[in-house]
């Protein structure tokens, strides 16, 4: 299970962007996650679009709504049941994510006044469907490469 938030100021995003985002953004971690594009895959992803007014968000101390020009200001946070996340897998997932954005967003690149934030959510503190989620349980669903599924185990200690 990964859900990747994405906060922006009120109409940022256009619906045919968004539309493309919740595709462009799943794949840019589940690749990188299970070892493959499966699109079987897709339904353990969820993308959130969280819109706030330029008074709800500041940048250097200044509301978006006193700032001229107001700053492209977007925070994604990304959070990832606990695997095999090595220090260049997390950065590999961070620039698809912001090259995924500016595409969208019709930039030749990401602007500097966004973020992205990659959590690993300790093995044992994910929770659905009424019980603790663990991703040892979803290694033998096919999905996952054989390669990226020792890895977790190794990661995991199992």
């Amino acid at each position: 299970m990964t859900i990747i938030t994405v906060n922006t100021s009120k109409n940022r995003l256009e619906v045919a962007q968004r539309r493309t985002l919740a595709a462009t953004l799943t794949d840019a971690v589940l690749v990188p996650e299970i070892g493959q594009l499966v699109p079987a895959a897709r339904i353990g992803f969820q993308v959130h679009f969280v819109e706030r007014a330029p008074d709800m968000m500041a940048i250097g101390g200044q509301l978006l709504a006193d700032a001229e020009p107001a700053p492209d200001v977007m925070v994604i946070d990304v959070a990832v049941m606990d695997g095999d996340w090595p220090r260049q897998v997390r950065a590999q997932v961070i620039e698809r994510i912001l090259a995924a954005m500016a595409e969208a967003c019709g930039m030749p690149k990401p602007s500097p006044s966004w973020w992205v934030n990659f959590r690993v959510i300790d093995e044992g503190s994910w929770g659905s469907s009424g019980t603790v989620l663990s991703i040892l349980s979803l290694l033998d669903s096919g999905v996952f490469t054989k390669e990226k599924a020792e890895a977790i185990r190794s990661a995991l200690g199992t």
